[in-house]
């Protein structure tokens, strides 16, 4: 994942400080320095990153705090809220209402992947209840309306666009129209890619704003873009009224630093992240859970968002049951490898719990950790109840490991390595033994007086300890918003409102 090596930087320089007995100048500046490294190694713009560091330092006067003070935290504190004001321009962006018209106009460089995003920025409001339609009024590329409409037709959304017509002005005011007329809600008009060089583009951008006159311009910008994410970013916002950013391509393994440099550059907040090619692969974006992950701190609402997408209402308390007994068998292996394939790499779904994401955060290659998981599960197909629901590993001795290799159709250093995998996956999954899950009535209680006390309670003692005891319990729970942040970490825990 873009980010991901920005992410691990700052994770192990947090690392090095905690680790360090005494929190002096000298173990700050360290700190900050190995992070200034890493935000520039990401394309990060030169300007933003010291004046980060310069507030960091303004903010942790270390010579001005009490004994008494956890320097650790608030030092991580600090950069946590220096790095969301990077991406947090502090006002939200326009937001489309159901069954009142609304145009957005998709700006952004040639190749960015605009029209696959209007297509999946449609697709994500359609399945919201919104009645959305494209409208084509790029001519300048090839194929650009060929492409609109296969992605359009795919995800049965309608659309407008002409091979005959070369004037996109008028194709963008005949699309809307049209739309407006067939009481379509989100009518997202899809304009020609363009540098900043093109004077002639940037030109007919305008007339086409003009024209629509649209509620929002969302500039889409490719992650791995790098440094001259800046000033391109500028160049569209000086030429159109950018309200919004949408990130692409966040599934590569470019550098990305550049995609934080453009939320500046346009003042305007990420609202989206494509994490894909495939339609359903977009996420939409939250500062504070987004720098979170980034920090190796986790994101409980991002986890249990995707718990509740892919766990099926009925097996969630099953599954979170599961979680607090510890024991990890083949079949829950084979269950979660259903459920994962669902919800993306297994890395990118537990870097949302706090201490987890340095461990199990995948070397990049998806598509191979896709196509390793089928295998293993075509290996567990081969296996016996019993085998599947054992919890010993002497079991799997070696004759029933070569009558597995045979009955998949693999070979026998394939199934010892699934083996390996699961023995792996058992320790992390024995991490959450002791999770204590609340009864039906005593959940509204709970969440109506939630703390850090309450929560110290609730989590297994590891992961307590990976959190950094009750000062960094409490340190989490502030960062992620108070109490909406509470209760959406009592929510993983099979709690929640009855």
């Amino acid at each position: 994942m873009v980010l991901q090596q920005l992410g691990g930087s700052i994770t192990r320089a947090l690392q090095q400080m905690s680790n360090a007995t005494i929190i002096d100048e000298k173990v700050l500046n360290e700190c900050l320095n190995e992070i200034t490294r890493a935000l520039l190694q990401s394309d990060v713009q030169f300007k933003l990153v010291r004046d980060m560091q310069t507030n960091i330092k303004k903010i942790v006067n270390l010579d001005d705090l009490a004994a008494g003070h956890n320097k650790r935290n608030i030092i991580q504190k600090a950069i946590f809220n220096e790095l969301c004001k990077i991406l947090d321009p502090g006002k939200p962006a326009f937001a489309p209402k159901k069954g009142k018209p609304s145009v957005v106009m998709f700006v952004g460089l040639q190749g960015s992947g605009k029209t696959t995003t209007c297509t999946k920025y449609a697709f994500y409001h359609q399945k919201k209840g919104w009645k959305p339609a494209l409208v084509c009024a790029d001519t300048f590329r090839a194929g650009a309306f060929d492409q609109l409409k296969q992605n359009a037709t795919k995800a049965k959304i309608p659309f407008y666009g002409s091979y005959m017509e070369s004037d996109p002005v008028k194709i963008a005011e005949e699309g809307v129209e049209r739309f407006k007329k067939e009481n379509c809600d989100l009518i997202i008009v899809d304009t020609s890619g363009r540098h900043k060089q093109e004077a002639a583009l940037f030109e007919e951008m305008r007339q086409v704003s003009e024209a629509t006159k649209p509620d929002l311009v969302i500039f889409v910008m490719d992650s791995s873009i790098g440094q001259a994410a800046f000033d391109q970013a500028q160049a569209f916002k000086q030429s159109v009224a950018v309200g919004a950013v949408i990130i692409t391509k966040m599934d590569g393994h470019a550098k990305g630093g550049g995609a934080l440099s453009a939320v500046a550059a346009t003042k305007s907040p990420v609202i989206f992240i494509g994490t894909g090619e495939h339609m359903d692969e977009f996420e939409v974006f939250d500062v504070k859970p987004f720098v979170s992950r980034l920090l190796g701190m986790g994101d409980w609402s991002g986890f249990m968002d995707k718990i509740h997408e892919v766990v099926p209402m009925d097996q969630q308390p099953e599954l979170l049951q599961k979680l607090s007994e510890g024991n990890f068998t083949m079949r829950i292996m084979y269950e979660q490898f259903q459920n994962i394939l669902k919800m993306g790499p297994i890395g990118q779904v537990f870097s949302m719990l706090p201490g987890f994401s340095a461990e199990l955060m995948p070397k990049g290659r998806e598509k191979e950790s896709q196509a390793k998981i089928k295998r293993y599960m075509y290996m567990m197909d081969s296996m016996t109840n019993e085998e599947l629901d054992s919890t010993n590993p002497k079991l799997m001795n070696e004759s029933r490991i070569m009558r597995i290799a045979r009955g998949s159709g693999r070979q026998v250093r394939d199934v010892m390595e699934m083996l390996e995998e699961y023995k792996r996956l058992a320790k992390i999954w024995s991490k959450m033994k002791g999770l204590k899950i609340p009864k039906k009535g005593e959940m509204s209680a709970l969440s109506r007086n939630m703390n850090a006390q309450h929560m110290s309670k609730v989590l297994p003692p590891q992961m307590l300890k990976q959190i950094g005891g009750m000062g960094g319990l409490q340190n989490l729970m502030k960062q992620m918003g108070g109490m909406a942040g509470a209760k959406d970490m009592m929510g993983m825990f099979g709690g929640g409102e009855n």
